[in-house]
């Protein structure tokens, strides 16, 4: 499902324009994104948490040339981890 796909059953299910859908969608990214950059968690019961990681520098292999070893600086991503109530429904079956 891409993000129009998305907004479209958003619109159906919350009975609402697409346009409004849109602007909802929009917003709870740009939420997210701005709570992750203060380094901030997002929490939704049952649903999943949103947070930011540290990753340590190390060491990695060149695949352009698998003899040569590159550093790799530390860096923050974005994770997000499922909830209880989430991974109950994906294994429903």
């Amino acid at each position: 499902m891409n993000k129009s796909e998305l907004i479209t059953s958003m619109a159906e299910k919350a009975e609402m324009t697409k346009k409004d859908a849109e602007t909802a969608l929009n917003a709870f990214i740009n939420t997210v994104e701005e709570t992750l950059e203060t380094g901030e968690k997002v929490q939704l019961v049952g649903f999943g948490t949103f947070e930011v990681r540290d990753r340590k520098a190390r060491e990695g292999t060149n695949p352009r040339n698998p003899e040569q070893v590159i550093q790799i600086p530390a860096s923050k991503a974005p994770v997000f981890k499922a909830g209880k109530n989430l991974k109950e429904i994906v294994n429903k079956k």
